[in-house]
């Protein structure tokens, strides 16, 4: 059974307690930058797996020293679902750890 989506509203609220987050079009974004592009690289191995504890995968962009993360449910149209801020908020919670801001 797909996800719901969820409303603009509800997207609104849950992202202002994920600062640096944002919804662009049909996906709710980050980018971190980090102190170098090891550091970097390692966040995203730390990103992958939790994409793969959760069965749930965003668009991860591994830059010079940045992490890029562009995510929405393909498995409910392409839109934003309380899936994508479990996955956001889970990578907000090991960023800090990588030095990421």
């Amino acid at each position: 059974m797909p996800t719901a989506p969820l409303s603009q509203k509800e997207i609104e609220d849950r992202l202002s307690e994920l600062p640096g987050w944002a919804l662009e079009g049909d996906r709710i974004t980050r980018t971190y930058r980090l102190a170098s592009h090891f550091a970097a690289a390692a966040m995203t191995i730390h990103v992958a797996q939790i994409q793969d504890e959760l069965n749930h995968h965003s668009d991860l962009t591994l830059g010079y020293n940045t992490v890029a993360l562009a995510v929405h449910t393909h498995d409910a149209g392409g839109v934003v679902t309380e899936k994508d801020l479990t996955l956001a908020a889970r990578v907000e919670a090991v960023a800090t750890g990588h030095g990421a801001h």
